[in-house]
């Protein structure tokens, strides 16, 4: 049984409801109990935390060495306190022996913030508390078998085996029950998302100019919006809002575009899931061929690197190809991703809207207005925007801003965000059940849905950066 401040994912039809929406909570509790909410709540302590041990501990005279043009080592005093497991060659204790001090720092952290959330929601965090040491193990060891020297090598990264890890056990000896009060898959992800606004600075956007808001806003949408209408028009897929949630993840920007997309159009939990392992499936082959292509070819590392970041959904799997081709490919792909992951906001705006005034509206019925639309809207994205615009006030403002900024993503927030992440995907995995998926995969149009948008967005994307790359601002951003 759901509640009205919860946002459940009832099962998708094929004709719209025929139902007036049941009454909506008030502002003020909305923003007391929501999951969306608190992630925002969660997220914005988190972050506050995290600058003001930067500020309050910054080296003495910080402000003088950087106007003098000296190099000054900002470094978060929370550091050796967050921390994930590292590599190793053999022995699998050699990537926690070094960093056990920040992972339990992490879950004392998390766990903390979560258990006083639930408790302040009027959730039961008794129950939240007993589970989550399990929960967390798993997203441990998802990261001890990523730092393996072997597999870190193929780029097989820390989300593939925490989705691994939960469905092996969902799908053989069941998920324990003693878990569930902590698989909170959609809690981790947005507070992970809130985290993510402040790495995502609004002034990377004049890093390269126009020509990576060209790739990443023209491409986007043009891809998103096709891939849609083929699903429906062309291969007939029952389900719309997995035919949305595939589209999205695949022309925005993955995983997180996902999520956000999931949440607007309520999704099912096994659509989601499936969009998310093709997703991961096709970026480890993208990561490793895009790159090989690209070489082969004799590509432009500038038109490479834009190239890369405008197609492989996972912004660290762009991180990890651009590197491959160099710094210049990394800093332009890195950037066309940034400015693409903005668009995970706007994204999931316009899906809430088009759910409620099209894909359920009844003609029948009273008409929906603006305020469903609202409820609807997932409301973690106005603290993914926030975030951004505040980090990017600060460093843009503050005399000693880039430095104090890079220090708080660095020495802890990004890491926060990471362990989120992971643990959002063992609990994915936790949540389905492949009995579930297999009537989705049926004649293998999702499959095909993917490979057809993922060919268009390759080929756009690629024509759209040598024209703004390599024409039309060609001089502008040659080194």
């Amino acid at each position: 049984m759901t509640t009205p401040t919860e946002h459940p994912s009832p099962a998708t039809s094929t004709s719209p409801p025929s139902v007036t929406p049941p009454p909506r909570p008030g502002l003020w509790r909305d923003m007391r109990t929501s999951e969306d909410w608190w992630a925002i709540w969660c997220g914005a302590f988190l972050l506050a935390a995290s600058f003001a041990a930067v500020w309050w501990f910054q080296p003495a005279e910080l402000a003088t060495a950087i106007a003098a043009g000296e190099a000054v080592e900002v470094v978060s005093p929370l550091k050796g306190y967050v921390a994930k497991p590292g590599g190793w060659s053999h022995n699998p204790w050699d990537a926690l022996q070094p960093k056990l001090v920040g992972i339990v720092g992490v879950f004392v952290i998390i766990g903390g913030v979560f258990a006083a959330a639930m408790a302040l929601r009027g959730k039961p965090a008794g129950g939240f508390l007993m589970a989550f040491p399990g929960v967390f193990m798993l997203a441990t060891v998802a990261y001890v078998l990523a730092g393996q020297e072997v597999v870190k090598a193929y780029n097989l990264e820390y989300a593939l085996w925490a989705l691994l890890l939960g469905l092996i056990i969902s799908n053989t000896v069941g998920t324990p029950q003693i878990l569930r009060p902590a698989i909170l898959t959609e809690f981790f992800i947005k507070t992970g998302l809130v985290l993510l606004g402040a790495e995502v600075l609004m002034s990377r956007l004049l890093a390269l100019g126009l020509p990576g808001v060209f790739v990443a806003w023209f491409v986007t949408p043009v891809v998103l919006i096709t891939t849609y209408l083929f699903g429906q028009k062309v291969l007939g897929i029952r389900s719309k809002s997995l035919n949305m949630v595939i589209s999205a993840d695949m022309s925005v920007c993955g995983v997180s575009a996902a999520i956000a997309t999931a949440a607007a159009c309520r999704a099912k939990k096994e659509e989601l899931s499936l969009s998310i392992g093709l997703s991961l499936g096709f970026t480890v082959i993208m990561m490793v061929v895009l790159p090989a292509i690209i070489k082969a070819v004799g590509m432009d590392p500038i038109l490479g690197g834009a190239w890369l970041g405008g197609t492989i959904d996972s912004t660290g799997a762009v991180a990890a190809a651009g590197a491959v081709l160099g710094d210049e490919a990394l800093e332009v792909a890195a950037t066309v991703k940034m400015i693409q992951n903005i668009l995970i906001g706007i994204t999931a705006f316009c899906v809430a809207i088009y759910w409620v005034t099209f894909v359920e509206r009844d003609p029948r019925g009273p008409r929906l207005g603006i305020s469903e639309i609202w409820y609807r809207f997932p409301k973690f994205v106005l603290g993914f925007v926030t975030m951004s615009v505040v980090f990017s006030l600060l460093y843009a403002n503050l005399t000693a801003g880039p430095e104090l900024v890079d220090a708080t993503i660095q020495g802890s927030s990004k890491t926060l965000r990471g362990w989120f992440f992971c643990l959002a995907f063992v609990s994915i995995g936790l949540e389905t059940n492949f009995r579930e998926l297999l009537p989705q995969l049926k004649g293998g149009k999702p499959l095909l849905l993917y490979v057809c948008g993922q060919s268009l967005n390759l080929v756009l994307t690629l024509a759209v950066a040598y024209l703004m790359f390599k024409i039309v601002f060609a001089e502008a951003i040659a080194p």
